[in-house]
């Protein structure tokens, strides 16, 4: 059980403190084979994709007349969503905590690919009738995320038109209606994040099909939201000595006969356990920063990938995540549900021939490519993360964390060519980051991460602000708006109230101040 803490004796202690690597699981898994996966697999062979006989004209008048904007799953994907759910019934049963977290896209074909794997769950293991879900008491061994911008790149249309997708009350009514548990009362009960609105489509803010800029914007936006949400159980986990968050490279006398690669054996001590269910593509530009963090240019438009990850439908990739960004890729895109003679002829979706080499640029690009990421002043590594930080914290339509999350969020119309980013890193991360207006010494968009807040982020922030201000000839106050939650943070750092400052332009903000700092 994930609530369950340690006695005073930790079955850590005999190991020191800080030589222990606690982690949480974390498995990222592509949908099963959709109805567009298979019309596309269905236009090669047909009009001979990637010979010179390629009928290209015939190609694109088939996939228009039967692509989807959100299809549901092929035969051959209920297949493996099937297959899925029978593996990781057995191995979450035994070796996972209660209850299991997944993250999962609000697309239909991801919905129909974790059901079977949901509905197995609420059934008790047959080797185990005292097994730790107690499914028998009604406890629900899981918990399913719907991430309003974890959907596929491109988002949803047909033929260029958009469409808004499902709406949280839709998404319910759909995964309820395809649910096929033999047990009439259960009932799934996502939670959502992230949708612009709780009755409107995911998609909903979408007016064309999204461009690979956006849909790398976006991938930066999840990556925060995934670490972000990783390292509040750690820190709960720590703080609380929950006993499924352990270092699970040490092995206790006990678990000595317990062989880490089989994966059904029942453990001594069960883990934390994420399971994110996703897409090919956008699965890719979340996992190229899992692996280089935000190290690497963003792409630009026109220019694909210079690295990307391929996976086979239902295939799995599994890390391990230590805590501030820190993850170990164990294995990627296996697919050990369809590994045996009988199911192998189910694998598809992650050959060359599924149209994978088309995300790798050309030569032609690439030199342009880097030329364009060095000649900018701030690294683009460190835009994309400070851009995304004011997106997840400072825009409330997409998220669901509340205002007093952000310390400043008043943001207005300024000229840019007189800002200076200032930022706190911790390592490649950037944790805190604010704006400063070298003409009136306005400080503005102060952003700092949930996770850095007990720390001493926000005051080197602040400090790094004043001491750049006070090098400059033209500022001899600086003006901050904070709300109610950051005035504390100001304060401390030598500004003082003067006022109540002026309404943010937004009904999210309350006890908005002004403050002032002589320098």
């Amino acid at each position: 059980m994930a609530s369950k803490t340690k006695s005073s004796s930790s079955k850590d202690d005999h190991i020191g403190e800080k030589h222990i690597r606690r982690s949480i699981s974390v498995r990222f898994i592509r949908h099963s084979e959709s109805q567009n996966n298979q019309v596309y697999r269905d236009a090669r062979r047909i009009y001979k994709g990637g010979t010179p006989e390629f009928d290209l004209e015939g190609w694109t008048e088939y996939v228009d007349s039967l692509r989807q904007a959100d299809p549901g799953l092929s035969s051959i994907g209920h297949i493996q969503a099937r297959k899925l759910g029978q593996y990781l019934d057995r191995h979450l049963k035994n070796q996972a905590s209660s209850p299991v977290s997944f993250i999962v896209s609000p697309m239909k074909r991801t919905i129909e690919t974790i059901l079977p794997t949901l509905n197995a769950l609420h059934r008790p293991p047959q080797n185990n009738a005292n097994n730790n879900q107690e499914n028998d008491n009604g406890h629900t061994p899981y918990n399913v995320i719907i991430h309003g911008f974890y959907f596929e790149s491109e988002g949803c249309h047909t033929r260029e038109v958009v469409e808004s997708g499902m709406s949280p009350a839709q998404i319910s009514s759909f995964m309820n209606a395809n649910n096929n548990n033999s047990n009439s009362n259960i009932q799934i009960q996502p939670t959502f994040t992230g949708f612009p609105s709780p009755n409107k489509g995911w998609y909903a803010h979408g007016t064309a099909p999204e461009t690979r800029p956006e849909s790398e914007e976006r991938a930066a936006k999840f990556y925060l939201w995934l670490i972000e949400f990783l390292d509040e159980q750690l820190s709960i986990a720590a703080e609380e000595n929950h006993e499924d968050v352990f270092d699970a490279g040490v092995t206790l006398p006990e678990e000595e006969e317990e062989l880490d690669h089989d994966v059904f054996a029942e453990r001594v001590r069960r883990r934390r356990t994420v399971v994110c269910v996703g897409h090919g593509d956008f699965m890719s530009l979340v996992l190229k920063r899992i692996v280089a963090g935000f190290g690497h240019a963003v792409e630009k438009e026109g220019v694909s990938h210079r690295s990307a990850f391929v996976h086979y439908n239902t295939g799995m990739t599994e890390c391990e995540y230590f805590g501030n960004g820190r993850f170990l890729v164990m294995s990627s895109n296996q697919v050990p549900h369809l590994s045996d003679p009988q199911s192998c002829q189910y694998i598809t979706g992650g050959s060359l021939k599924d149209g994978w080499s088309y995300l790798m640029p050309s030569e032609n690009h690439l030199d342009a490519e880097v030329d364009i990421a060095y000649a900018d002043e701030i690294a683009p590594h460190v835009k994309e993360q400070t851009k995304a930080m004011r997106s997840l914290y400072l825009d409330r339509s997409t998220s669901n964390i509340p205002l007093d999350e952000t310390v400043n969020s008043v943001a207005t119309d300024r000229d840019s060519s007189n800002e200076v980013t200032i930022v706190v890193k911790r390592g490649l991360q950037v944790v805190g980051c604010a704006s400063l207006d070298e003409s009136t010494g306005i400080v503005h968009d102060v952003v700092i991460r949930p996770s850095a807040r007990k720390s001493q982020v926000g005051e080197s922030l602040i400090e790094a602000v004043v001491k750049h201000a006070k090098l400059s000839k033209d500022i001899d106050t600086l003006i901050v708006q904070p709300n109610a939650d950051g005035k504390e943070l100001f304060e401390k750092m030598g500004f003082t109230a003067v006022g109540e400052g002026v309404n943010s332009g937004t009904s999210y903000a309350s006890e908005v101040v002004r403050m002032e700092c002589k320098l």
